[in-house]
């Protein structure tokens, strides 16, 4: 299987991670909010880094790296998990989880614009005409679960929107940064190193926040805390990592676009766990981006 194959198979296990992972982390933040859930998932999951390179590399640190690799790789933990997600968690409380994703799906085109201006990267056509389509059949998606509510405020949700939009913004910086910082290092220990910074950032948002109490008390909510373990896992640890993995070998952009088929994956678990009703309009967009995976898959780039 050549390397191209293998991570767009990656990107495919990584949209999976993050379907468990985000499922988990609502139900986490329902109990004891957001910030919390953030830092306390990034800790558990630093001490899964930590066991798998003790088994993998007998280290506890990560080695291998220079300064300049753990420089671009700690930059681009705070933009991706610290910036990115304070955004688009902003943007779920101001517009709602729905409409949030919907301008959240621009993080694979994003992605492809900043391949493109910092990493002198180009995609075939094949690889724009399945990308497009796949971004349309999420947006076609999230566009409809968005138009079931109402937006009470117009300016809360250009706030919202904006948040979102920037949350995006710092996802797809995030990853090309990975993937500069680090074209041929061990995906697990680079994102070991981004979780040192995701755990930094949140450590002075909550001390600027004076929610260190909120903290403490999240970690005394055991369901809360099975949650967050398990996002923790299917999150920061194997999905991010393989996320990173997936870039490094099939590029930034195409892994972008995969991971982003999230909210069509929501759907049928929606329907078997949640018994909502699946509309016309969502299997014609999950049929869009599904279409947009295979020409990733089965043509050449």
């Amino acid at each position: 299987m050549n390397q191209q194959l293998l991570g767009q198979f990656a990107a495919l296990g990584t949209a999976l991670c993050w379907t468990v992972g985000s499922l988990s982390f609502e139900a986490a933040g329902r109990r004891v909010g957001p910030l919390s859930v953030n830092f306390v998932r990034l800790v558990i999951a630093f001490f899964l880094f930590v066991a798998y390179a003790l088994i993998f590399r007998g280290t506890v640190v990560p080695r291998g790296a220079d300064a300049e690799t753990w420089g671009w790789l700690l930059l681009s933990g705070l933009t991706g998990f610290v910036l990115g997600d304070l955004f688009l968690f902003r943007a779920f409380v101001a517009v709602g989880a729905r409409v949030s994703m919907l301008v959240y799906s621009s993080v694979p085109p994003l992605t492809a614009l900043f391949e493109y201006l910092f990493l002198g990267e180009r995609l075939t056509p094949v690889q724009l005409a399945a990308m497009a389509l796949t971004v349309a059949g999420i947006a076609v998606v999230t566009a409809n679960r968005a138009s079931e509510g109402t937006v009470g405020n117009r300016r809360l949700f250009v706030r919202g929107v904006a948040a979102a939009f920037l949350g995006a913004v710092g996802q797809a910086i995030g990853l090309v940064l990975s993937r500069y910082g680090a074209p041929a290092f061990d995906p697990f220990a680079a994102t070991q190193i981004r979780t040192i910074a995701g755990i930094a950032g949140f450590a002075a948002v909550i001390t600027a926040t004076h929610r260190w109490s909120a903290v403490r008390t999240a970690v005394t909510e055991l369901p809360a805390m099975r949650h967050a373990a398990r996002g923790a896992f299917a999150g920061p640890f194997l999905g991010v990592s393989l996320g990173l993995y997936a870039a490094q070998r099939a590029g930034a952009g195409v892994a972008a676009t995969i991971a982003a088929t999230v909210p069509v994956i929501l759907i049928p678990v929606s329907v078997l766990l949640f018994r909502e009703r699946l509309t016309l309009i969502e299997v014609a967009g999950s049929l869009l981006a599904v279409g947009g995976v295979a020409l990733l898959f089965l043509l050449p780039g």
